[in-house]
């Protein structure tokens, strides 16, 4: 094995269009059940009961029902169970989650006119994600990158394998095409010259050539921690109509800032099951940007004298402009290729674009004593979209941008609407104190056989470091809660136990190539994977 180490692996030929692949766009889409602790220990089933801030972002319809000028801030903790640390992140982690204030004005004797302003965190990242010691047979990273370049071309989810003007071994649209292929990733780059390539020697003119192959893992490991959050900023203008109807408008700001570092880890195994050492790809990725929606609802009793209510919201896509910059490393402690380390780097921007959501909620009080509460969100992700920049600005500086066809194909693949049904109680046995209870459910975002296919025809494949996702299962949420209120200050506090599973995978399991006449396979051994979590959540409220 030739010893060298390579300082950087430059990606060269890179576009200045980017896009984002369908699971690493999919984190920035999904929310937390967060915001105020009486929100949160209803299961958010107050989209129609309306009268506390957290509605601003569900049914903004809900601010029109206040009656007072209020503010209140919450914090808590949130805490993962069975992990074990990683990279510096606990699995307990403190979390500021909303800060707001509500300014009601009377029109007249029965209406109001409201205006809102609310923070809050709708997306915790903070999350390990581990799987030790997994088995492998007859499959591994490095085989995929092989499998690619047996392929050949671009059109056949591949690429032609040439040395560029630097000596590094670039994948091409095909073997006439100076054009690094969009199936050609940073992960192909780093597997293909520090380890599927080998320095041989011709038996027969002792000339030196480079020499491509694979070799095989039959066991994993991988850690990943995930930080970071999106804050939402939202806006909102609310009222009433004679008690009876309610309407809102607002208007969000979300501000991404996601990061994780993650270790992929394979034991190398030679066709004869001897061992061949460990191949360690090692990458640390941010995602940070800027997006905004406009969120409108409305709330009617049917019944004049009845307390009865219902809900309809609907909330636009949030339009985001992102950048994303990585850094990754190969660690090659095996006895194959040709360098014991590799590392490259890359920044783009690019847009996504989240798909509209629909809301339909309904609501009712007994006395004083009891309020009941539920509601129902959709959302089509197989509507997202996922933007390359062109390259092209319009007179206010804004840069245009077009559909990656081939992801959004992946998109309709690998996603599906999603369902969220929300249901809550409180329970005021005394009229300072309060009793709650929730639950809330997500159906699967995910399709079963769900793919982060690298064979796409897509920037998003190019620029990608990594190979694996996790195709998650339902989200259940049971929620409970406490409230106290003495002259004008309320106390709030709510606990929140969060459960999804789902099916870890190190790389896409359906690839197959014709090895000179021999049909192959490399089909990865998805891992049974779980986030649970565990919600503290204190809210201090003023009315004035």
């Amino acid at each position: 094995m030739k010893k060298l180490l390579i300082a950087i692996l430059a990606v060269a030929g890179a576009m200045p269009a980017a896009a984002q692949d369908t699971y690493e766009g999919a984190k920035i889409m999904t929310e937390d059940l967060n915001g105020t602790a009486r929100y949160v220990g209803m299961g958010g089933a107050m989209d129609a009961l309306g009268a506390d801030i957290s509605t601003i972002s569900t049914n903004p319809a809900g601010i029109g029902l206040f009656r007072h000028s209020t503010a209140s801030f919450s914090l808590g903790v949130v805490s993962q169970q069975d992990v074990k640390k990683f990279d510096q992140l606990g699995k307990t982690n403190f979390s500021f989650d909303q800060v707001g204030f509500v300014y009601s004005s009377r029109t007249d004797i029965q209406s109001f006119v409201n205006f809102g302003f609310n923070y809050h965190k709708s997306r915790n990242f903070d999350q390990i994600l581990s799987v030790a010691d997994h088995v492998m047979s007859r499959a591994s990273m490095n085989k995929l990158a092989y499998a690619k370049h047996m392929r050949g071309n671009v059109d056949y989810g591949g690429y032609s394998v040439d040395f560029n003007n630097d000596g590094d071994l670039m994948g091409y649209e095909d073997n006439n095409s100076n054009y690094r292929a969009n199936t050609y990733s940073q992960w192909d780059y780093l597997l293909m010259n520090a380890l599927n390539a080998e320095q041989a020697r011709d038996p027969q003119t002792g000339e030196e050539y480079t020499d491509i192959g694979y070799v095989e893992a039959d066991v994993y490991n991988f850690d990943r921690a995930h930080r970071g959050w999106i804050s939402e900023y939202d806006f909102n203008l609310s009222g009433n109509i004679n008690d009876r109807v309610y309407l809102g408008l607002t208007i969000g700001i979300h501000d991404v800032n996601y990061k994780a570092y993650g270790e992929y880890t394979e034991g190398l195994s030679f066709a004869n099951g001897t061992d061949a050492g460990i191949m360690t790809l090692a990458d640390e990725r941010k995602i940070e940007g800027t997006g905004y929606d406009v969120k409108a609802g409305v709330i009617f009793r049917p019944v004049e004298y009845s307390p009865f209510r219902i809900g309809v919201s609907v909330s636009t896509p949030t339009w985001y402009k992102l950048t994303s910059s990585n850094s990754s490393v190969l660690f090659n402690q095996s006895a194959v290729g040709s360098f014991d380390k590799g590392e490259n780097g890359e920044s783009y921007d690019f847009k996504l674009y989240t798909p509209w959501k629909f809301g339909l909620s309904a609501g009712t009080t007994f006395n004083t004593m009891l309020a009941v509460g539920a509601s129902l969100d959709y959302s089509d992700y197989t509507c997202t979209d996922v933007r390359i920049n062109d390259g092209y600005y319009d007179y206010y500086g804004d840069e245009g941008s077009f559909s990656d066809r081939a992801m959004k194909d992946n998109i309709d693949r690998s996603l599906k609407g999603v369902t969220t049904l929300k249901v809550g109680a409180e329970l005021k046995p005394d009229p300072c104190m309060a009793v709650r209870l929730g639950y809330n459910y997500v159906s699967p975002m995910y399709e079963k056989d769900g793919v982060r296919d690298m064979l796409l025809n897509s920037p998003g494949v190019m620029y990608s470091s990594t190979t694996d996702y996790v195709n998650w299962e339902s989200t259940n949420r049971i929620t409970c809660g406490l409230g106290y209120k003495t002259g004008k200050v309320s106390l709030d506090l709510a606990y929140q136990y969060s459960t999804t599973n789902g099916k870890f995978y190190p790389f896409q399991p359906d690839v197959t190539f014709n090895d000179f006449g021999a049909n192959e396979s490399n089909v990865s051994s998805p891992a049974d994977v779980s986030n649970k979590r565990h919600q503290l959540l204190f809210t201090l409220g003023y009315t004035f």
